[in-house]
């Protein structure tokens, strides 16, 4: 799994943020044998397709959590999937009444935008499914509501014996206590990696808790309740710099070592993580 963007609501690139990354939403899943299975579609997929053929016989899935700017704009900019061959087929949940491709052609188009799907030259199929369990390739996927503002997926997906659960956007509920929704757990259970929201400090959070997302203290809490070894907090906030994320993680390692958590790391674009095993030299 390779971590292409990991910011959450906008795009935040700056000094400050260098080694963290500042590119919103996206996560690839790759083996040798399968056609590559994204998490969103935030600005993080156009580095994504800076790793993949440009020859049009780029293939991929992407499995959108759901609609908010920050998880989907970035799917004009994926440079292989505009070229003739191409093929991306998009999965994601329905959107107060209207399917996945409906509400697509209703953000991506003048005055909006200048492109509309239609005009990118790969082959975009979007496919609406309810809460479920598919097959895509070799890969069993389970999709479940989960707590956030609008419809919201999160997913997990297991595949060549690994198992991965994705909840970037995850509202902590609202009424001070730290129950985990039984659809969250069920994704997360005995996951090898769980990536998950942890957009607030708490002091953060007694400011905006209304606004869909959550403590680094409660994905914690999600993960033990889960029986979760490895832990990627995920969705950092804008206002969060390096000197921020590297500043509270060592009082959260030990916490983590308290609850049980083997490791939590901080995620950060360019981190790889293969087979519960991190490759990727740590920033």
């Amino acid at each position: 799994m390779t971590f292409h963007g990991v910011r959450g609501s906008t795009p935040c690139s700056c000094e400050a943020n260098r080694r963290h990354g500042g590119n919103t939403a996206c996560v690839a899943l790759e083996t040798a044998d399968s056609d590559p299975i994204v998490f969103d579609l935030g600005t993080g997929f156009r580095f994504f397709g800076e790793t993949q053929t440009d020859d049009g016989s780029f293939r991929a899935h992407a499995l959108v959590t759901h609609l908010h700017w920050d998880h989907v704009q970035g799917l004009p900019f994926c440079v292989p999937l505009n070229r003739s061959g191409a093929r991306l087929d998009v999965y994601g949940p329905p959107q107060d009444g209207i399917s996945v491709a409906e509400a697509f052609e209703e953000f991506m188009r003048p005055p909006y935008f200048p492109v509309r799907v239609g005009d990118l030259i790969g082959d975009i199929e979007f496919h609406t499914i309810d809460a479920d369990d598919l097959a895509i390739g070799d890969a069993k996927v389970r999709a479940r509501y989960v707590p956030h503002i609008g419809p919201t997926f999160g997913y997990r997906v297991e595949l060549a014996g690994a198992t991965v659960a994705y909840l970037s956007d995850h509202q902590q509920p609202l009424d001070g206590s730290f129950e985990v929704a039984p659809e969250v757990l069920e994704l997360a259970d005995g996951v090898d990696l769980l990536i998950h929201d942890a957009q607030y400090t708490d002091e953060e959070w007694a400011l905006k808790s209304h606004w869909g997302h959550c403590t680094v203290d409660y994905a914690l809490h999600v993960a033990r309740e889960a029986g979760v070894r490895r832990l990627a907090l995920f969705h950092h906030d804008p206002a969060h710099s390096d000197e921020v994320i590297d500043g509270f993680m060592p009082v959260v390692r030990e916490q983590a070592d308290r609850l049980g958590i083997e490791e939590v790391l901080a995620a950060w674009e360019g981190l790889t993580i293969t087979l519960g095993r991190v490759t990727a030299a740590a920033r």
